[in-house]
């Protein structure tokens, strides 16, 4: 991947953080989740040296 898509996927995966925390829907909830996990996956493994964002 190149530095412009490692950033729109960091962008990409703290824009579903927030509707993962807006979100009301269990069912949403989990879906988000699992799509965040994964996205984080794939980052980790393109940028060995992201650990996500500091909360």
């Amino acid at each position: 991947m190149t530095e412009q898509q490692l950033r729109e996927q960091e962008f990409q995966i703290a824009r579903y953080r927030h509707l993962e925390r807006e979100v009301t829907d269990p069912l949403a909830a989990c879906l988000l989740h699992s799509i965040i996990e994964d996205l984080e996956a794939e980052l980790r493994r393109n940028r060995p040296d992201w650990h996500g964002p500091c909360d």
